[in-house]
């Protein structure tokens, strides 16, 4: 079989406007609940795309670790490739793609860090070799080889063993605050759902879009 003959129908679901929330964060809230029901792989797992300081794209995996009304929370190390790029353009586009309900959603903000009390208070709700681990990688740099990783973790481990793991000065969180939230719902014959929230001046507008 060629790629080009890969394809499937989706029919599982629809998204209709009298079934959908008038509130974006309602229905993501509603969409990330169904996911956690289908036990969806790595229901939290979003691709985050920013833009490079020369104004490349650029695209990777990250976990989300909160959403409210404010905006979505991810971690992560400041010095990273996609921390020097927010640094530089401080907007990014998220993604969600549950394959398992056949449904996405499109997420565009401003993106701003959080507090560091914030990013403390789940940094302390880590897995110890986890907080060990943000000390020791110089994420997006490069190293000489994995054993440099190895060896490091486990100076880090036992100079802090039995001791309080701080939080880096060059780790933390950021949240994307949704300006537009497109949610996608696959549909027979491609003729797909997708319902379009902007938001203006502190309120939402949706509209429906063609597949």
């Amino acid at each position: 079989m060629s790629i080009a003959d890969i394809r499937r129908e989706y029919r599982s679901h629809s998204l209709l406007e009298h079934e959908a929330a008038d509130d974006p964060i309602e229905q993501f809230h509603r969409w990330f609940n169904e996911a956690l029901r289908a036990e969806s792989l790595e229901v939290n797992a979003m691709t985050l795309a920013t833009i490079t300081p020369a104004g490349d794209p650029a695209a990777r995996t990250v976990l989300l670790k909160g959403f409210d009304e404010s905006g979505f929370v991810f971690y992560t190390n400041y010095e990273s490739a996609k921390g020097q790029d927010l640094a530089a353009h401080p907007r990014a586009a998220l993604l969600f793609f549950w394959a398992e309900l056949e449904r996405q959603v499109r997420i565009t903000g401003d993106v701003a860090k959080v507090s560091r009390e914030e990013a403390a208070e789940y940094f302390q709700s880590r897995p110890r070799d986890s907080q060990v681990g943000a000390w020791v990688s110089p994420q997006s740099q490069v190293i000489p080889h994995r054993n440099v990783l190895q060896e490091n973790f486990e100076s880090l481990t036992a100079q802090h063993e039995g001791a309080f793991v701080p939080l880096p000065p060059f780790w933390g969180g950021y949240r994307v605050s949704p300006e537009r939230m497109e949610f996608w719902q696959g549909r027979p014959n491609r003729l797909h759902d997708r319902l379009l929230y902007t938001r203006t001046d502190g309120k939402w507008k949706r509209v429906r879009l063609a597949p």
